[in-house]
């Protein structure tokens, strides 16, 4: 399926590994030029290598903290990207730890607002008029299964993004963007193998006194489809949410969970 992507310009967080390298793959794959965002340079760098040498298409690299006006500034005033004139953007940044509540001080909270909710907020706004203009744009933001079922040692995380869901529920459905071209739409990750997930799988072991393979099969086997989730299948999930087909799909929160969620809506 020729998902109509071909040339386009793609701002992706996280870009380096896991499952934003998922995203930046398979949008690469389609033919989509890549700005790919992260704070780490080496790894970075030579996952854009990749991209461009496989794929023939640019992409290029912005070593940055995304969640920082200062990074945001260097994705926009990139000499060989497209400035502000981004027709995907796929907002991307890690959890906040794990804890309990007792111990989350304003200074906690805010690092975790700023980074979950109000940076896919900037990017949104910093972008999503040129969408307009062009009649076209897709916004795909990677929250977390937790906001469709909360983790109670994760509420740093269940609060932000649950913030950033109410706010792309009504910005989505606005129809000056959405009769203009324009989705939005959260992807909900449940559990991926990915490094975020290794020091879980670590202390599984550590548990059951076995290796972490064996750890992997444990978490899996908890999981309807029994194994965990690969990144490059919810990049592809994501390229479609970004194609010409799912122009009819806005405001949607999509959960990619392998079946763990145990409701019926």
């Amino acid at each position: 399926m020729d998902l109509g992507l071909k040339g386009k310009w793609a701002l992706v967080g996280g870009a380096s590994k896991g499952l934003g390298l998922g995203c930046a793959t398979a949008l690469a794959a389609e033919g989509v030029h890549v700005v790919m965002v992260a704070r780490g340079a080496q790894a970075l760098e030579e996952a854009a290598a990749r991209l461009s040498s496989q794929y023939g298409v640019k992409a290029l690299a912005v070593a940055a903290d995304i969640t920082t006006e200062a990074g945001r500034e260097a994705v926009f005033s990139h000499a060989e990207g497209p400035g502000r004139d981004f027709d995907i953007v796929v907002t991307n940044a890690g959890g906040p730890p794990p804890g309990n509540f007792r111990d989350w001080d304003r200074e906690a909270w805010i690092k975790a607002l700023d980074a979950n909710m109000l940076t896919p907020v900037a990017l949104i706004q910093a972008t999503i008029d040129g969408m307009l203009a062009r009649g076209f744009g897709r916004i795909v933001n990677i929250t977390s299964s937790s906001v469709k079922a909360p983790i109670d040692i994760l509420g740093l995380s269940n609060g932000a993004r649950s913030g950033l869901t109410g706010f792309v529920a009504g910005v989505a459905r606005n129809p000056e963007i959405a009769a203009k071209g324009v989705t939005i739409n959260n992807l909900l990750p449940g559990r991926f193998d990915t490094d975020r997930l290794a020091t879980t799988l670590s202390k599984t072991a550590q548990q059951h006194n076995v290796s972490t393979d064996e750890a992997r099969k444990i978490v899996g086997k908890t999981i309807p489809v029994g194994r965990l989730g690969d990144p490059a299948e919810f990049g592809q999930v994501c390229a479609f949410l970004c194609s010409r087909q799912a122009a009819y799909m806005t405001g949607q929160n999509i959960l990619l969970d392998g079946g763990a969620y145990p409701g019926t809506y």
